[in-house]
């Protein structure tokens, strides 16, 4: 931690553990602000200071609440000059980290102050709230006993699609976060990478203009002409009836028919080890990926 340590930080504290002060990770409304927990909202008004994401919308929901405590920016941009300064102000009392909406940490900064604090040994506290992604999974109707969070895709179309190749064995829903300019490539890639599947696109949830569009997606490409508003997708998990494997890309971003190739190495009598060596190398797949396509083929020619 540089410049700071227990001894600094605790000075005369070392025998009072019962009054160290707490950083309370506080949950935010995802749209609608009725949707703040009381505890939440007697939190934010006792702290000593607020470290948020964007200090003008917290101000908003503190103005909501009428309470003003103190408040400072913490984001992913500043948040390695401001956390001695947090961290600091957390020695003399309580603070809540916030972001914008939704829990802080999930796809979302505030991971490295809660991270620092517990490591000085300050107490940590959640204070649960809206999430994104477990509203928009209960939107979805597919099962949540499991799920796939993979947050932001990639913005590069290439990254984007290689991540989504190698969640596309998952055998769980997928959740996906994405803006609404970015929206039409992703809903194509996805399109393109697993087929027919599924999905759901949670859009502006909580909100007055919610709206949820159930279907594949090349539907919702032609349903969404204009999209507006941030967007959750939801995507069926692969299953044995609708197993759909990852169409991968060569080096040149070029279409590849990863069963077809598979498929040839073994009538060629290409051991597995091999086959899968080879095609992981020219697809940037995971060989676990690779391996798994191996023996879905291996089960059918039985």
């Amino acid at each position: 931690m540089g410049a700071y340590n227990r001894k600094h930080l605790f000075k005369d504290m070392k025998n009072r553990e019962d009054s160290l002060p707490t950083l309370y990770v506080v949950g935010t409304p995802i749209g609608n602000l009725e949707d703040l927990t009381l505890r939440a909202a007697r939190v934010l008004s006792e702290v000593s200071l607020v470290a948020a994401e964007d200090t003008r919308v917290t101000r908003r929901l503190l103005s909501h609440l009428d309470i003003h405590p103190r408040i400072t920016s913490f984001h992913q941009h500043n948040w390695q000059g401001k956390l001695e300064g947090v961290l600091a102000e957390l020695a003399d009392g309580d603070v809540a980290l916030v972001t914008d909406a939704g829990m802080p940490g999930i796809s979302d900064p505030g991971s490295e102050l809660v991270n620092a604090a517990a490591q000085l040994g300050f107490k940590v506290e959640v204070v649960p709230g809206p999430s994104a992604v477990t509203a928009a999974l209960a939107l979805s109707g597919f099962p949540g006993d499991g799920f796939l969070f993979l947050g932001f895709l990639p913005r590069r179309r290439k990254d984007r699609q290689e991540a989504l190749q190698h969640a596309a064995v998952s055998m769980v829903p997928l959740v996906a976060f994405e803006s609404p300019h970015r929206m039409r490539a992703t809903l194509a890639d996805l399109a393109k990478i697993l087929g027919d599947r599924q999905l759901a696109v949670c859009r502006e949830m909580t909100k007055i203009h919610e709206e949820v569009f159930r279907g594949t997606a090349s539907e919702a490409l032609e349903y969404f002409a204009s999209p507006r508003g941030e967007v959750v997708f939801v995507v069926e998990g692969s299953t044995v009836q609708n197993d759909v494997r990852p169409q991968a890309i060569d080096p040149e971003g070029q279409s590849y028919d990863l069963s077809s190739r598979l498929a040839s190495l073994r009538s060629d009598g290409v051991r597995a080890k091999d086959a899968v060596a080879q095609v992981a190398e020219i697809t940037g797949l995971p060989k676990n990926t690779v391996y798994q396509v191996w023996i879905d083929l291996a089960r059918e020619a039985k």
